[in-house]
């Protein structure tokens, strides 16, 4: 038996640590979770093995609907419905492996602007050929999508620096996708 932190949670021997970051309607959470071994993280919520409640340990809340006070709350524990999660990733500079094969024919990459609340992501659609992000927002059914290669800013708190995750999942009912303008001025 691995023990991690003895006064806050235990990981066994099947099982595995991930610092990770959720984001809400109104806040942000960040800390620890421990997961079976044969999870990958990033994906664990799109998949039948999500929980309905994610319990993150050595935690901190910051909420983001009052920047002026961004100020974080650090709590033993936390528990955290999945319905209300709307962004979640690993905490740099943890990842996992890439979810899908590069060489794969008929695929690219799509540019998109995320909203969740004050937080702007750019990052990437991994779509066929056969879709845009329009089309595929529109026929795609899935609870959670997934964001590559993206940047995440707070336009709340202009003093926050980016922060770079090489692959993010958001709940698409609940995000605001966008495609910036071409710039028409190159320079």
């Amino acid at each position: 038996m691995t023990e991690n932190n003895p006064s806050t949670f235990t990981v066994r021997e099947d099982e595995k640590a991930a610092s990770i970051m959720a984001y809400t309607l109104s806040a942000i959470h960040w800390g620890t979770i421990v997961v079976k071994k044969a999870i990958r993280v990033s994906t664990w919520l799109r998949t039948n093995l999500s929980p309905d409640l994610v319990t993150i340990y050595n935690a901190h809340t910051l909420t983001t609907s009052n920047a002026s006070s961004a100020k974080s709350i650090a709590s033993r524990e936390i528990y955290l419905f999945t319905n209300q999660i709307i962004g979640f990733h690993l905490l740099p500079p943890q990842e996992d492996p890439a979810d899908f094969d590069s060489t794969e024919p008929n695929r690219y990459m799509d540019p998109v602007t995320v909203l969740i609340g004050s937080f702007k992501i750019e990052g990437f659609l991994r779509l066929s050929m056969l879709f845009n992000a329009e089309k595929y927002l529109d026929v795609t059914r899935e609870n959670f999508t997934s964001i590559y290669n993206a940047e995440i800013n707070n336009i709340s708190i202009p003093a926050s620096k980016p922060m770079r995750v090489p692959y993010l999942i958001v709940r698409q009912n609940s995000v605001v996708f966008s495609k910036q303008q071409e710039n028409q001025n190159p320079g």
